[in-house]
């Protein structure tokens, strides 16, 4: 399936949409936060620059594809590589999936382009849009998220809060909580009352149980996630998997051997494997997680890229 599809991947299990058809608008990593959490890695440059990435008819094709031989899918969300709203053309490939398929389509996106009024009317077809934001203060934003140069909180809040005056549908806010960057109590209680005034439908707390972009980068703990969601109110869940996703353990098996090989010859990017394996990207670095959690391969940082290892391989070759 993913050797054959360029910009669709999946079906894969997901912890908030159940069995998603993932539908990949943009290139890797185009965005405009650099967020230190990212399970896809470091944005070089972000940008908040909207164009063409996609060609409508060919991600249709794909989909259709997909829908003609697989009858489990509970949503088609727009994701991937990087933020889906930088696409010039969501809101036509959001209407042309809603003629293909009568499956919800989701948006999972980082909000920030929703102060403009051009990107929410583009959304408004969509059935659930899934905006995050991590942060109550400017100083925690600019830290947690690292965005674009032009980007502030306040045009976050602004954005969200106009999209959920404008859009019918259904929105769940994701809160991203990194152990000693934006946990502490007041800082949680202030981003709380922030939540509240954006009325989502739902308050979904996470934390990193991934491969972050940045080593440093810590979870909570379930104590820790148990504690914000109180703060939170009873409206909140917490929807961070601590232990791995059973799926993807046996993925990851499948694809070991393979996958090893390629790791004990050099270190390998998560695009290296990609490629060599022909999995799209989002669903390799759940199983390159998977194989770490195991204490199959090692994570390093070199030269601001991220490799994965054996004990074979030690330093990034050529």
């Amino acid at each position: 399936m993913a050797a054959q599809h360029a910009r669709v991947f999946g079906p894969v299990v997901s912890r908030r949409l159940g069995m998603s058809l993932g539908v990949d608008l943009v290139p890797m990593k185009t965005c405009s936060f650099n967020c230190i959490y990212c399970q896809i890695g470091r944005t070089p440059r972000p940008t908040v620059e909207r164009r063409r990435f996609s060609h409508p008819e060919q991600l249709l094709d794909e989909v259709r594809d997909v829908l003609s031989s697989r009858s489990d899918i509970d949503y088609i969300t727009l994701s991937g590589s990087g933020e889906p709203t930088l696409e010039l053309g969501i809101g036509e490939i959001i209407h042309r999936l809603k003629e293909v398929s009568d499956k919800p389509v989701a948006v999972l996106t980082n909000g920030s382009m929703f102060v403009r009024a051009e990107v929410r009317e583009a959304v408004r077809e969509a059935d659930l849009i899934l905006p995050s934001l991590d942060a109550a203060t400017e100083d925690v934003f600019q830290k947690i998220n690292r965005p674009h140069e032009s980007l502030t909180l306040e045009c976050l809040v602004t954005g969200l809060k106009q999209l959920r005056q404008e859009y019918a549908g259904v929105i769940w806010l994701e809160v991203m909580l990194v152990r000693g960057v934006n946990d502490d109590e007041a800082h949680v209680r202030e981003l709380a009352r922030l939540v509240q005034r954006l009325r989502p439908d739902r308050v979904q707390l996470n934390t990193p149980v991934r491969p972050p972009a940045e080593t440093s980068v810590q979870p909570l703990s379930h104590e820790g996630m148990e504690a914000a969601r109180q703060l939170f109110g009873p409206e909140a869940e917490i929807i961070a998997e601590v232990e791995p996703e059973p799926r993807y353990a046996a993925a990851a098996a499948e694809h070991e051997s393979a996958i090893l090989a390629l790791a004990e010859r050099r270190p390998v990017t998560a695009e290296e494997v990609s490629a060599a394996a022909g999995i799209h990207l989002a669903e390799t670095l759940k199983l390159l997680a998977a194989l770490e959690r195991a204490r199959k391969l090692r994570r390093t940082i070199h030269d601001g890229k991220t490799f994965y290892s054996t004990a074979r391989a030690d330093a990034p070759g050529e």
